[in-house]
């Protein structure tokens, strides 16, 4: 029963080994490939758990599936109903975590929209009053278009050329669809909590990614680091102020309103001027697109070789044990 026990441990503790490794590979990578890496890491490394433990769940029915008497089975593998139970209670406890943090975005989400109702929609621009500098990302929601809020105290903030760098920027999150890695990985951190560890790392890659958008969009890094830097001098006040995490990138907008979402001033900000303040990243350490891709390549598919492989392994030596039986 020891590889039973195995495939137990390290159902548990693989994503707590990936997770520090993911970092290190995303450090590597431009941010919308480190972005893309850590979703996708998350994903592959939930899934890789869930089936393992489906696997050892379906372990009792051995019996009926290699046409053996069960009491034979529990004879010769005595824990085989108490791993399959804790597998299951397990499963139980990740359903109902994913239940809950489904329900509770979607319940933010609603509350956010509810809260902004009187803002003054400018195209896809939804300007909502008050003195508090703030600018965050809506996604669409129960026929509601996708929208960028921003408050009428940062529109005063900002001068025209920082603005299109505000708007380049939260138009970035919308058009690269940033709220669903963000969502994938919150989800991801319901099944297995070491998962959890990616959701700041992704917070930062993805504004890191909103950032170069809203560079090349304005021409002018040095004017989007500076955009950036007051977006978030001005936003600082509410920070105190926020609530509970829509879209899982913990941001400063709406701070009053009760919400954090994808904004402008989310995450370590100095390091963000700081990039803006070098030259573009071509990918890791500089060497390139190729490099990036290699870099993405393996962030993704070392969890999926690991997490198919735990399922694999089991399935294998219960055919093994089971021909182990008969043979007796």
């Amino acid at each position: 029963m020891t590889p039973f026990l195995v495939a137990v441990a390290l159902a548990v503790a693989l994503p707590w080994a990936a997770v520090p490794a993911a970092h290190r590979l995303a450090g590597l990578l431009p941010p919308r490939e480190a972005s893309l890496a850590l979703a996708g890491a998350a994903a592959l490394l939930a899934g890789g758990t869930v089936a393992v433990l489906v696997g050892l769940v379906h372990v009792p029915f051995l019996a009926e599936l290699e046409h053996l008497p069960f009491a034979r089975v529990t004879a010769h593998w005595p824990t085989v109903l108490p791993v399959s139970g804790v597998a299951g209670a397990l499963l139980a406890v990740q359903a109902l975590r994913l239940a809950l943090a489904a329900r509770g975005r979607r319940a933010l989400l609603s509350r956010a929209w509810r809260l902004t109702g009187e803002g003054t929609a400018e195209g896809d621009v939804l300007v909502v009053p008050g003195e508090e500098a703030e600018a965050f990302v809506l996604p669409r929601h129960r026929r509601r278009r996708a929208r960028v809020v921003v408050s009428e105290g940062m529109l005063k903030a900002l001068g025209p050329s920082e603005r299109a760098v505000l708007f380049a920027h939260e138009r970035a999150h919308l058009r690269g669809r940033h709220h669903v890695l963000s969502a994938l990985v919150d989800l991801a951190a319901a099944v297995h909590p070491a998962l959890a560890r990616l959701e700041p790392a992704l917070e930062f890659h993805l504004e890191r990614w909103a950032d170069e958008a809203a560079a090349a969009a304005v021409g002018d890094r040095g004017l989007a680091a500076a955009a950036i830097a007051r977006a978030a001098l001005a936003g600082s006040a509410g920070a105190d102020v926020n609530g509970a995490d829509v879209n899982g990138a913990g941001a400063h907008g709406a701070g009053a309103r009760g919400s954090r979402f994808l904004s402008v001033s989310t995450g370590p900000v100095p390091r963000r001027v700081r990039a803006l303040l070098e030259p573009e990243p071509a990918g890791p350490r500089g060497r390139g697109p190729r490099a990036a891709a290699a870099g993405l390549l393996a962030a993704v598919v070392v969890p999926a070789l690991l997490t198919l492989g735990l399922p694999y392994g089991l399935h294998e030596y219960v055919e093994h044990a089971a021909r182990t039986i008969v043979g007796h």
